[in-house]
């Protein structure tokens, strides 16, 4: 925001007067006299700016003179510290203003802004919201090495206006490299990209994936100031990804800045030549995998009936192998256990790829970043996200590709343990089933384990190591032997083509994996909001009718136990709590009266939503419409947080009231 030339005036007056009652005129005068006297040979005549600026900072005088003016900004002074410390995401606002950035000055940064959107026509006949009122709003998330961060929300509209700035360490990974300043030539070899995923966010807080585009961010490598401006256009994603959704301009920068810069050619040739080299490796194992996969018809014919999935298409509908949407995710402290693993990934909802127009289900497995931006995805991103966990937590993990009921494709995710034990791991549900074999060589009198679990074939499995196709005589999961060692069973591919195409860095197509992020819910806050809306709504549809509504308080509160011991039950499988619940309830419950309550989950924290869904319950609906003496109605509502703000949210219903002959 520039300022007017009265204000300007007034600044450089104070800023002359400061300097003149701290006499920096004359100190610099002596720094300059001793500098050519003691620092410099006699022959020199001329002593360079750099020169000077050096024995000025020697002596401290430039950081006086800053401490004197006493620079400070609207919200937040700006601070520099010395212990190193992760790169922090600051906003710009209007006014614009640096939020405060933990900066290590041994490190280099990116600076990465987005100053404004533009040609999103889908939102062209939008009209600007007026204050206070709900709309739909676009975010932007970015990843880069292990760094993400999230924009904050802006109105959907033909030129958004973006204005954040993001703050990218970047560095080097290699053993002994982790502390030194990245020069040009380090980044130069940096080959991540960063992936930038924009995400729509309606009135009732449903989020829709708009486009997932990878940035080059090196071209800045070659610019002499260390600034340089992008036009980024996005693309859809599935079969729009060749639609274009809107562009956003995005400037680059490098702090410090480098004292040299690149030449393009030298630019422009490494980044040709990591695209050949990804080129290369994956046409090799693309002729790798057709041999591969004429090798296993030739086993049987019927092989080629069998769901065995080599490739998948990304939002963007880009083919890669399906090893390579797998890598080990460590949760940090965010995860306890593998089974609160399974937790989290099922209280993530599930959407099935959105299609225009009828016909069959459209394939999309999801990046990462993607799914977890959108915070749902489709069966597949469940299961790649539930194994990347799994494998992180030390187990043996892999995606299952095969049918269930009606033989409807389906994926879910299988642990085997040291012991030969093999575990199947729903990531939609969170249930786990212990698979033992069916042996159809018994006699018919041999009494058969029942499998519990819904999967009926099986055709292929993998992870980001290894892939093995199921070539038993029959697909049955029922009696399928899961001795994966045993080529005779079990086809691999193998694991060094996989390495060259899967494993970390091995293409430059490859996105990295992100961290997981920590919730940013309130759980009681959000508990006690939904809770008061459901309030409302009951006390509105009792009224309509024509029923009172009188709450309890203390029996709200007894219901608490029960939403805990359903959750806990969840993530462990084992219920406890019950008894205690059930002898709180008897004592609030006086002789004569009768109790009702109706627990009941959902994934979403739309309370208008669930309590339509409650209706719909022929339980539920007897409760919230309960006629009777002495009625008392109750409800408590417990939000369950976890990474991603993802959130299982509880609600019970109840009523109590004396019983009429």
């Amino acid at each position: 925001m520039a300022l007017s030339p009265e204000k300007a005036n007034e600044l450089r007056q104070i800023i002359h007067q400061q300097l003149t009652r701290m006499d920096v005129h004359g100190k610099i005068r002596e720094v300059l006299a001793e500098s050519l006297r003691d620092e410099f040979k006699p022959e020199r005549q001329q002593l360079s700016e750099e020169e000077l600026m050096k024995a000025l900072r020697h002596r401290g005088i430039i950081e006086d003179a800053i401490k004197e003016l006493h620079f400070t900004e609207d919200r937040q002074q700006t601070e520099f510290t010395s212990t190193p410390k992760p790169a922090t995401h600051f906003i710009d606002k209007e006014p614009r203003t640096l939020k405060k950035a933990n900066i290590d000055p041994t490190r280099r940064y990116l600076h990465l802004q987005v100053l404004g959107g533009k040609a999103f026509l889908e939102h062209l006949q939008e009209s600007d919201p007026l204050p206070g009122q709900a709309c739909s709003t676009f975010t932007l998330c970015v990843h880069f090495r292990n760094q993400r961060f999230r924009s904050k929300p802006v109105p959907c509209a033909c030129e958004p206006d973006f204005q954040d700035g993001f703050l990218l360490e970047v560095h080097k990974d290699c053993l002994g490299d982790g502390s030194k300043m990245a020069d040009a030539t380090i980044m130069l070899s940096i080959c991540d990209p960063v992936q930038l995923v924009l995400i729509k966010t309606d009135t009732f807080s449903e989020t829709t994936l708009v486009s997932s585009h990878f940035l080059e961010w090196r071209s800045v490598l070659g610019s002499e100031e260390g600034v340089t401006n992008l036009a980024v256009e996005l693309l859809g994603v599935g079969s729009e990804c060749k639609v274009s959704v809107g562009v956003l301009n995005i400037k680059l920068e490098l702090y410090p800045h480098l004292k040299k810069s690149l030449p393009q050619e030298v630019i422009n040739t490494q980044l040709t030549l990591e695209r050949q080299k990804t080129a290369e490796k994956e046409r090799l194992f693309l002729v790798y995998a057709k041999q591969w996969w004429r090798e296993y018809l030739q086993i049987r014919p019927s092989h080629n009936s069998r769901l065995v999935k080599i490739f998948a298409q990304d939002e963007n509908w880009v083919n890669r192998p399906v090893g390579s949407y797998i890598h080990p995710l460590r949760a940090g402290r965010l995860l306890d256990t593998p089974r609160q693993a399974a937790r989290f990934v099922n209280v993530l909802g599930y959407e099935r790829a959105p299609t225009v127009g009828g016909g069959g289900k459209q394939e999309q497995w999801c990046t990462l970043l993607a799914f977890l931006c959108r915070n749902k995805g489709d069966c597949e991103d469940h299961c790649n996200l539930l194994c990347s966990l799994l494998l992180g937590f030390g187990l043996d993990a892999y995606v299952c590709v095969g049918t269930k009921g009606k033989g409807q494709m389906h994926t879910w995710v299988m642990t085997c343990g040291t012991d030969g034990a093999i575990t199947f791991w729903e990531s939609l549900t969170g249930h786990r089933y212990v698979h033992v074999p069916i042996n159809p060589d018994d006699p018919p009198l041999v009494e058969q384990p029942r499998p519990l679990y819904p999967y009926k074939t099986i055709g292929c499995i993998f992870n980001h190591k290894r892939f093995l196709a199921n070539c038993q005589p029959l697909d049955s999961v029922e009696i399928c032997v899961f001795d994966l060692n045993d080529e005779s069973r079990w086809k691999p591919m193998s694991e060094e083509a996989i390495k060259s195409v899967c494993s970390p860095g091995s293409t430059t197509s490859l996105p990295p994996f992100p961290p997981l992020c920590c919730s940013l819910v309130d759980s009681a806050a959000e508990s006690n909001d939904i809770e008061l809306q459901l309030r409302v709504f009951v006390s509105e549809h009792r009224k309509d009718l024509g029923l009172a509504t009188v709450w309890d308080d203390q029996l709200s509160y007894l219901l608490s136990p029960a939403l805990a011991a359903y959750e806990i039950e969840r993530i462990t499988g084992i219920s406890a709590g019950n008894e205690e619940f059930q002898d709180s309830i008897r004592r609030a419950v006086p002789d004569g009266h009768t109790f009702k309550g109706f627990p009941i989950h959902f994934v979403h924290r739309n309370a208008r939503r669930a309590f339509a869904t409650c209706l719909r319950s022929p339980f539920c609906d007897e409760i919230i419409s309960c006629r009777g003496d002495q009625m008392r109605l109750a409800v408590r509502v417990r939000v369950f947080t976890y990474p991603e703000s993802a959130c299982a949210v509880w609600i019970m219903f109840a009523c109590k009231y004396r019983s009429v002959l």
